[in-house]
């Protein structure tokens, strides 16, 4: 969000198109159907019969305070070590609420077949505080998934006890310090072999030290966190074992503060230790290049991915990083605010620079507020996809209706050109979904291979997204350390057709979420892929072949776990 007067908040700019009215009762509204021209559509929101029923209370009831308009998450993730995703929803409540009082987070249980049971009650997973968002990682090795909350005040550490059972460990672990935290990440940055927690803090804020901001209407509005002028500066908790411990100034995250809401990992440099990546909403963004395990330094200015190519600062949001172009190391792209296009930085190595109108984005991404966000392969034609999450901070500049900050979602169709354009119908949808979206979860969550969305959305319902795209092959790539963690800040390589894949093991990108760590590939009509190099987060590499020479086959998932490959050297 751009900054504005805390006397009066501006509206940003108008939607092109008209932004249809939503039903008083809350319900997502709809477009009228598609014409018989139209192409079949990539996505069908199956919430309702899928068993999820959940929307993201704001709380919001006269005047406007700036949390109700940022939450809520959304992760994906195998609870249970069954082989399917089950999902974690975070609430909010009310801001005037005392914590324990909000409304309980859920927690949905996968059947096997993509549909869920809500096991929330007595699960221990329930955290009732103002939620913003979740990762996901096995901090304690014990092969099993745990859980961190981001709430507005103390944070939440959800240990896995198995059975769909998980206990509160926040003050025993030592990572609950109170603030207004948004995303987080799970990362192993002293390549110890276990998980560290990197933890995004968005501004100073309490209800006491609220701002009035009004429209162009001069009706009550959010404000903008420059407003505000309180960046909160992020949090690095070390993994000791038995406890975690903040290690934020030691390793010199105190040198540079920013309105934080997205974050992603990966060894941007090529130097083997996994950097951070912040994406700040109306400041430079920050790139924390990893000193070899023991410190961090703000390199995002020199190399070229604070600002865009005409050095402005963005409302940075949600982030994702993907080897776009094939090259060997990964891009990023950042959404922003209504007005401002995504910036796509191309990692040319020794720096980044902003390609944003070449890859197509420019013009096209900057009617919308755009929050989570994701690069995946939905066709599985071997190039790379996105999907964005809409919705506006602020109202609108005419009356929208009952419900002025919603807006379509939207998909963009990758291709060998490193081009992206629209998919119609808009969001890929049948009929465009009209909601203020929030987290967008990424993963396979009906087992046939292909790539599905999850959407939390404020005051309406959640999407569940399930894939309906005419697809080529794919491959499933489930990287396991020896203890059967997954391997996050792994990378693997392996060839198809005349191109080399490289690829990260991650859970945390878009906003407030927590993905699906397993590798997905699109393979086009390739049928079989062959050597698959793993370089695990401490340096040591594997290669693993399958048994004969006919490699591995397409449309399936291959397990790769550590110890189980050859070791190579390189």
């Amino acid at each position: 969000m751009s900054a504005r007067s805390p006397l009066r908040a501006a509206c940003g700019f108008a939607l092109l198109g008209a932004l249809s009215i939503a039903c008083a009762d809350g319900e997502t509204t709809t477009t009228a159907e598609p014409t018989g021209d139209a192409p079949p559509p990539w996505f069908e929101d199956v919430a309702a019969a899928s068993g999820v029923d959940f929307a993201w209370q704001s709380g919001h009831a006269s005047r406007a305070y700036f949390p109700e308009i940022m939450g809520g998450g959304a992760a994906l993730f195998d609870m249970d070590a069954d082989g399917d995703l089950d999902l974690y929803l975070v609430q909010g409540g009310s801001v005037l609420a005392e914590r324990g009082a909000q409304p309980s987070n859920a927690l949905y249980a996968n059947r096997g077949d993509g549909t869920f049971d809500d096991v929330t009650a007595g699960s221990g997973a329930e955290d009732r505080a103002y939620g913003m968002g979740v990762s996901v990682g096995d901090f304690d090795n014990d092969g099993r998934e745990d859980l961190y909350v981001t709430n507005l005040g103390r944070n939440t550490l959800l240990r896995n006890k198995g059975g769909g059972k998980f206990e509160d460990v926040t003050d025993a672990y030592g990572v609950g310090a109170d603030a207004w935290s948004s995303s987080a990440a799970f990362f192993d940055y002293d390549r110890d072999g276990d998980l560290d927690l990197f933890v995004v803090n968005y501004i100073y804020w309490s209800v006491a030290g609220e701002l009035t901001c009004s429209s162009k209407l001069q009706l009550s509005d959010y404000c903008s966190p420059n407003s505000y002028n309180a960046p909160a500066p992020d949090t690095l908790y070390r993994n000791d074992g038995d406890r975690f411990t903040d290690v934020s100034a030691a390793v010199g995250l105190r040198t540079t503060f920013g309105n934080g809401l997205g974050v992603v990992c990966s060894d941007f440099n090529g130097d083997g230790f996994e950097d951070v990546f912040v994406a700040n909403d109306g400041m430079q963004n920050q790139l924390w290049i990893n000193a070899s395990g023991a410190s961090f330094r703000n390199g995002a200015v020199e190399m070229g991915c604070a600002v865009d190519q005409d050095g402005r600062e963005k409302a940075g949001m949600g982030t994702h990083a993907v080897d776009l172009d094939f090259d060997g190391d990964e891009d990023l792209i950042v959404c922003n605010l209504t007005g401002e296009s995504d910036t796509y930085f191309r990692n040319d190595g020794a720096m980044f620079s902003d390609r944003t109108p070449i890859v197509g984005l420019a013009a096209a991404s900057r009617p919308y507020t755009r929050f989570g966000m994701g690069f995946a392969d939905f066709d599985q034609d071997g190039f790379t996809d996105i999907y964005q999450a809409n919705g506006r901070v602020t109202l609108a500049p005419d009356d929208a209706g009952d419900r002025p900050f919603d807006q379509v979602n939207m998909l963009f169709r990758g291709s060998e050109s490193q081009r992206f354009r629209e998919v119609e119908p808009r969001g890929g949808t049948a009929r465009e979904l009209r909601a203020t979206s929030r987290a967008a979860a990424f993963g396979d969550i009906d087992g046939d291979g292909a790539v599905d969305v999850v959407v939390v959305n404020r005051d309406s319902p959640a999407h569940v997204l399930r894939n309906r795209a005419a697809r080529g092959h794919w491959v499933l790539l489930d990287v396991r350390e020896a203890s059967g963690r997954a391997a996050l800040g792994a990378t693997v390589t392996f060839d198809v057709g005349s191109r080399t894949v490289y690829r990260v093991v991650r859970s945390a990108y878009s906003y407030c979420a927590a993905n699906d760590p397993r590798v997905h590939v699109g393979l086009g009509d390739i049928e079989r892929i062959s050597t698959v190099t793993v370089r695990f987060a401490d340096g040591s590499v594997e290669r693993f072949d399958a048994e004969g020479s006919t490699g591995f086959a397409a449309d399936g998932v291959v397990m790769l776990r550590r110890g189980d490959g050859a070791s190579d050297a390189r």
